[in-house]
């Protein structure tokens, strides 16, 4: 008993609300008997005809009443469940501001728009304006919009997706009165919960990351995936049978395949899952399939328009929405170069292949057997790169290509010197020859000194801190601020998980992603790519993933360690820090806690080094002291001092000092003074891949005094 008295005294709107429904069914006898059909109905529903006759006390009886018994089901559920979330979240008086407001403007608003298009040839809403509707669904999926705005992302954006999908896919298809005022009472609740929450709605639009569009477009063929079976079922009456006489719609409706429709549906599924996972040959599937179903739309529309036949409404509707699927899946296409699971456990003896999945295959497994003296390495088997390789395979460079630069990442990657400073050279004259502009990011000083010998010239553009973990210890006023952290995270119950993240609960994992899609989307940030990874690279099997989590299996900070594959190949003998994230709100000393009991962990395990990486962007004294390097130094100023306050580079840097870390110099190397410029303007697209040509230009354009 206590349990239902506790819900009356937290939920008490939703639970007055759900009883006041459950007494006016009994009450007008329509639990039982069908309130559509008696004269009651008439007076006590709300609708355009009801307007029209001045009955306005409808918009209030209606609310509480369903026209058929099998109706109070879902209502009931759907109030209980959606409205007591709404009271929860918005507090009582708040959400029965937004329970009243979602359901008056539903009405009123689908009442006008069939007002103002009645008898104006559109048999969808002329059929309409002569309904009666009655129940309280928009009011409470209404409240369950304006509700979302107090959840943290991910989740406020997929239950946004999910109310707006759902909404939209059954206006189209089903068409009733209620579907409509759907869509109204949840742009209503979209609006007024900003305005609930003391602050005005905000329309901003903000740079999609390689997420996003992976969630759009799988998203989108759940979508498709679901109207591939519910089209089967689509109302005679629906919008998209406005060009048909009623009867034609239903014969058609008869003969439709509802098994080749499931089997379709299958197939969007098993695509949505994949591009889900950024799979290339996935994209390249979804994309052809596109572009042939586009291909026959067309044909169907043109054809329909030269000959008058019926059905160019529903006919265009699959077409835009089909060039809409396939414009995201073109404009995000590098969200999608993730090698399918057989290709990834592929081994180094298929050394031959064009594709860049094997080409892939082949770095990371060159990378493990040959090693390089690059702690940040790793970052060359990313898929985002390209990777230039010798006749004889015995090493590779990472590269990109922006502005007509190849950008080289890292050190060449071979067991020998001679063979990287080698690589070094054919890696240029290759370049050269395709008429772009070489040069290498983040080299170690082995690497600077090869690209001077021949002449090339060397500007440091990073320091890496490094930790020699056979020297560690916490002994010592410097390492205060460690031990508290230490000692903070024992009171609090909290430990280290480290291993790889795909082998842990799918609990810890979801976290992971929530906090990492919170960090980048309570900040507005661009996603930055090139040598800043993210949660799809700490998926990776090779790499591990650090975790401070406490007694409930809460998440409190993520951090994730790329391996170190020194010369000679073998086991990682250190881990390089990439990822860092942490809870909002959560334990304050995660990341000092993350990284000192990772150190510990690795040593333990026998590593002898642990990187933390260079801070991009924050740089010391040049290498070569006699060259201008004004406009590179222009532009990773202003670059730099644009996304400190959201990536805060200078500062990591600084927060880097309390591990008493060595620093090594990292070098960006070049052929041609005068390619600064546009090596400027490839940095800038390789770190910021969505930005536009202008904004690289004036980031990289000199400061004048």
């Amino acid at each position: 008993m206590a349990r239902p008295v506790t819900v009356m005294r937290q939920l008490p709107l939703t639970v007055g609300l759900v009883l006041l429904v459950l007494v006016m069914s009994v009450v007008t006898r329509g639990l039982w008997q069908p309130l559509g059909t008696r004269p009651l109905g008439s007076s006590m529903a709300y609708g355009l005809p009801s307007f029209e006759d001045g009955a306005w006390w409808t918009l209030v009886t209606g609310s509480f009443l369903a026209l058929e018994p099998v109706r109070y089901l879902p209502i009931l559920v759907g109030l209980a469940l959606f409205g007591g979330f709404a009271e929860w979240r918005l507090g009582t008086g708040r959400a029965g501001v937004a329970l009243a407001a979602c359901q008056v403007v539903a009405v009123l608003a689908a009442a006008a728009v069939l007002w103002a298009s009645r008898d104006h040839g559109y048999l969808w809403t002329t059929s309409l304006a002569d309904d009666r509707d009655a129940g309280p669904s928009a009011a409470f999926l209404g409240a369950v919009a304006a509700a979302s705005v107090t959840l943290s992302p991910p989740w406020r954006g997929r239950l946004r997706a999910v109310l707006v999908a759902y909404v939209l896919l059954f206006a189209v298809h089903m068409g009733a009165l209620t579907d409509l005022e759907h869509v109204f009472a949840v742009a209503c609740g979209l609006l007024i919960g900003p305005l609930l929450q003391g602050r005005p709605p905000q329309l901003s639009a903000r740079r999609l990351t390689r997420r996003d569009y992976r969630l759009l477009a799988c998203g989108f063929f759940v979508v498709a995936a679901i109207e591939a079976v519910i089209e089967n079922f689509t109302t005679a009456q629906g919008p998209l049978a406005a060009t048909l006489s009623a009867q034609a719609r239903i014969d058609e409706l008869s003969h439709r395949n509802l098994v080749g429709a499931v089997v379709l549906a299958l197939l969007w599924l098993w695509l949505a899952r994949s591009l889900y996972k950024g799979r290339r040959r996935a994209w390249l599937w979804a994309v052809g399939l596109l572009t042939v179903v586009i291909a026959i739309q067309v044909g169907n529309v043109v054809w329909m328009v030269v000959v008058g036949e019926p059905g160019l409404v529903a006919a265009s509707y699959d077409l835009v929405l089909n060039t809409a699927g396939l414009g995201l899946l073109l404009v995000g296409r590098r969200a999608f170069r993730n090698p399918s699971p057989r290709r990834a456990r592929r081994t180094a003896g298929s050394l031959v292949a064009p594709a860049d999945d094997d080409q892939r295959t082949l770095a990371t497994e060159l990378l493990a057997q040959q090693g390089t003296v690059n702690r940040l390495a790793w970052m060359t088997t990313w898929p985002e790169n390209r990777w230039f390789t010798t006749a004889d395979r015995a090493g590779y460079v990472a590269y990109r290509v922006h502005a007509g630069v190849a950008v080289g990442l890292c050190d060449p990657v071979a067991a020998a010197e001679p063979d990287r400073a080698g690589l070094l050279v054919e890696f240029a004259d290759r370049v050269h020859a395709q008429g772009l502009v070489p040069c290498l990011f983040t080299v170690s000083a082995e690497a600077s000194r090869h690209a001077r010998a021949q002449g090339w010239h060397s500007l440091q553009v990073a320091e890496e801190a490094v930790i020699d973990l056979d020297q560690l210890d916490f002994v010592g006023k410097a390492w205060q601020d460690v031990r508290t952290a230490l000692n903070q995270a024992a009171k609090q119950g909290i430990h280290l998980d480290l291993g790889p993240l795909t082998d842990m609960p799918r609990g810890l994992q979801m976290q992971v992603k929530a906090i990492s899609s919170q960090w980048v989307e309570d900040k507005g940030l661009p996603e930055m790519g090139f040598t800043l990874g993210g949660v799809d690279e700490a998926l990776d099997p090779r790499v591990r993933v650090g975790l401070a989590v406490d007694a409930d299996r809460t998440v409190h900070g993520v951090t994730s360690w790329m391996p170190i594959y020194g010369v000679g190949g073998g086991g990682p003998a250190g881990w390089t820090l990439d990822v860092m994230r942490r809870l909002p709100g959560g334990f304050r000393h995660s990341m000092e806690f993350l990284i000192a009991s990772s150190c510990l962990a690795f040593r333990d395990e026998g590593c002898s080094t642990v990187s933390l990486s260079g801070a991009p962007l924050a740089r010391s004294t040049g290498a070569d002291e006699g060259l201008d390097r004004g406009t590179l130094d222009a532009f990773l100023d202003r670059l730099g001092a644009t996304l400190e306050p959201y990536y805060g580079f200078r500062s990591l840097h600084a927060f880097k000092a309390k591990f008493q870390p060595r620093t090594e110099p990292l070098y960006l190397v070049f052929p041609d003074e005068a390619a600064l410029p546009r090596i400027g303007l490839a940095l800038g697209r390789a770190y910021l891949p969505a930005a536009g040509l202008r904004d690289l230009i004036t980031l990289a354009r000199p400061v004048h005094a």
